[in-house]
């Protein structure tokens, strides 16, 4: 009995710590957390998950806000923060911008002060990477970011929690990027170094890294090949996402006549070793950057990659607002 007041008691009470100014933790981009704080939030989303697969209530985060801002369309990011902080106790507000002042122009820093002193963790899913970091520089709880143009990590986070499930450690493990060099790309260069696995990047001439935004330490994980055979062959993963992401619509058919020869296609997937995975961020475009037989092919983990944005994503706030729960 004494056992089960406990239980009941610590679903009923966050665990939440108080932060200090100075002390809150971002999330902007991959590289803001470090090796070990990984390894603890893939055990996390690893344990979590179990927990959302036996219907065990978890309510670290009981009586918590969370505050949502979108600028960009989304399926996935807004149905896995929502159900996430539910699931850990907490309560989601939906902000889009062309609904709030945000959208009548106030100041990006007058709206970080006001939305942070009423929730307790904010996730923006923007354009310019400049957004959201002046928006955390204002904000008085942690922010997630949710995609900017630049990076996207918590769909990276997600993807390599996939291949861990399925494959194990990452670490030392060659990752095939066939496409445009944008934010995943970027997201994917910044965990390849954190994490120690080799990223191999193939996109048409025009569309290459800009070699400004590589750190020299990445430089030793990343090998850009032209054609996108060498990319693919003897890899553990290959993954894509559209050649054509929000914002960049203009230039759609200037992108689909310089990538046609980038579609993931069983003749390259074919060329990966013979257990390698393909990922995808979704939405997908079958017969553009990659076929049907191989995005709904048996090489294919798409689905457990989109249902693991939840997983991570609750370990990433608990993390956030409680710190480590060993």
């Amino acid at each position: 009995m004494q056992a089960k007041t406990l239980v009941e008691s610590s679903t009923m009470t966050s665990l939440a710590k108080p932060q200090a100014p100075g002390q809150v933790r971002h999330y902007l981009q991959f590289s803001d957390l470090s090796r070990e704080e990984y390894d603890y939030l893939l055990e996390r989303s690893a344990w979590l998950k179990a927990k959302f697969k036996s219907y065990e209530t978890w309510h670290p985060l009981h009586d918590r806000t969370l505050a949502m801002i979108f600028e960009k369309h989304s399926t996935r990011t807004r149905l896995s923060f929502e159900a996430g902080i539910h699931q850990l106790g907490g309560h989601a507000v939906y902000l889009n911008t062309r609904d709030t002042q945000l959208g009548r122009g106030e100041p990006v820093e007058d709206a970080a002060q006001v939305i942070s002193r009423m929730t307790d963790i904010i996730m923006i899913r923007t354009f310019g990477q400049e957004i959201i970091e002046r928006f955390a520089a204002n904000s008085r709880v942690p922010v997630i970011n949710g995609l900017t143009n630049e990076y996207h990590p918590c769909q990276v986070l997600a993807d390599i929690f996939t291949f861990v499930e399925a494959r194990g450690p990452i670490q030392g493990k060659t990752v095939a990027w066939v496409g445009d060099a944008n934010n995943m790309a970027y997201t994917w260069i910044q965990a390849a170094e954190c994490l120690n696995f080799q990223i191999r990047f193939s996109a048409p001439k025009g569309y290459q890294l800009d070699s400004s935004r590589l750190t020299g330490a990445a430089l030793n994980h990343l090998t850009v090949c032209s054609d996108p055979k060498d990319a693919c062959k003897g890899a553990d993963l290959v993954t894509t996402d559209v050649w054509t992401s929000m914002g960049y619509e203009d230039e759609n058919a200037s992108r689909m006549s310089a990538f046609k020869e980038w579609m993931v296609s069983p003749e390259l997937m074919a060329l990966a070793k013979p257990d390698a995975l393909f990922m995808h961020c979704l939405p997908a475009h079958r017969g553009e950057e990659v076929a049907a037989d191989v995005i709904d092919g048996p090489q294919s983990i798409v689905w457990e990659e989109a249902e693991n944005r939840l997983h991570v994503q609750k370990a990433l706030m608990e993390y956030l607002l409680c710190g480590r729960l060993d």
